[in-house]
């Protein structure tokens, strides 16, 4: 963990940053009241629902591994790759999971695990896209916020559709790669070249499950059932709070936070994924009185602390199901990822 000492402090910073503006802006007494009255019982169905999500994710990443893992293998590991995401910088929980899931008699090679993943980010990406433009174009917010997620909807889409040409188009997949990397001096005379091209065979077979009309229809189903469960989670925490759930705040909130993940903080993301949920929640104009902005605050702590429990626990247990234990996947996962020079 010494070698992403920088990015630790960096996310300490950001952390910090966002915790500080939070606390000068609020009335603690009014947070402490607001958490005190919340109907907490209804934090039981969200975390029941956020379960079900995680289950039908794991599906979807089966699909995109061709089948090549048990389905109770696949379901433990993508717990622990998620619960590794909360405590290890630079999202070490994938690299984590590709090595998890290479492991065994039934292991998938850890190239071809990876670009699953990619495609599985993808996938999440163009949902968060869909859930910030329907929450932009239905909620009164400003024009600067619409645009953002025009821009976020083509990104992902056009992201995701030249995986699929990779995926389609094999043959001009690997001559472009050896286009580019016959241009590059550094890669054209390393002798890990030819690690490479094998390392992007890997990654191209990783893609194939996309290339099939079958495969694709299933991976998307699969994204919309998950994505819709974390909808109606959303829907059911803001009922902790509020008297009424509102559709739009959950699509914005939940884009919002999906967003605040990618941004260094401390382990869990504490701050950060608060301050974008209060964020969307001040589009809408949840937080203009003290009052509100209270009731926001203990919401986003609400939402946080179901998403960090429902992760842990199954986590846990998919470690246990494993047999391995925290401290050997940190090294692991260590081990197989590239220093922070190298990412840049």
């Amino acid at each position: 963990m010494r070698r992403h000492w920088r990015v630790l402090a960096l996310g300490a910073l950001v952390s910090g940053v966002v915790i500080v503006l939070i606390a000068r802006q609020i009335d603690l007494a009014l947070l402490w009241e607001s958490l005190r009255t919340a109907n907490y019982a209804w934090v039981i169905p969200a975390a029941l629902l956020a379960a079900l999500g995680l289950y039908t994710r794991a599906i979807r990443w089966r699909v995109l591994l061709g089948g090549g893992l048990g389905m109770s293998r696949t379901f433990h590991v993508m717990n622990i790759a998620y619960m590794l995401n909360a405590v290890l910088p630079m999202r070490l929980g994938e690299v984590a999971r590709a090595w998890l899931a290479s492991r065994g008699e039934d292991g998938v090679p850890f190239f071809h695990t990876a670009s699953t993943i990619v495609v599985e980010r993808l996938l999440d990406l163009l949902a968060v896209a869909v859930f910030l433009a329907i929450g932009l174009a239905v909620g009164p917010v400003p024009d600067a916020l619409r645009t953002t997620g025009v821009i976020t909807t083509v990104l992902a889409l056009g992201g995701f559709l030249f995986l699929v040409l990779m995926a389609a188009k094999r043959g001009w997949a690997t001559a472009l790669f050896e286009a580019v990397t016959s241009r590059l001096p550094v890669v054209k005379a390393s002798p890990l070249r030819p690690r490479l091209r094998t390392m992007f065979d890997h990654l191209l077979d990783g893609l194939q499950p996309i290339a099939q009309i079958g495969s694709l229809a299933s991976a998307l189903l699969w994204t919309a059932i998950s994505w819709g469960l974390s909808f109606l989670t959303g829907m059911a925490l803001m009922l902790v709070i509020y008297p009424q759930a509102d559709a739009v705040a959950t699509l914005l909130f939940i884009a919002s936070a999906s967003f605040a993940v990618a941004l260094p903080a401390v382990p869990g993301n504490v701050g950060p994924y608060e301050g974008s949920i209060l964020l969307a929640l001040s589009a809408l104009g949840y937080t203009a009185t003290p009052e509100g902005l209270a009731a926001g605050t203990a919401f986003a702590i609400i939402v946080h602390a179901t998403n960090l429990g429902v992760n842990g626990g199954l986590g846990i247990i998919g470690m246990l199901a494993e047999g391995v234990s925290l401290e050997q996947i940190t090294q692991r996962a260590e081990q197989e990822a590239p220093p922070p020079t190298e990412v840049a």
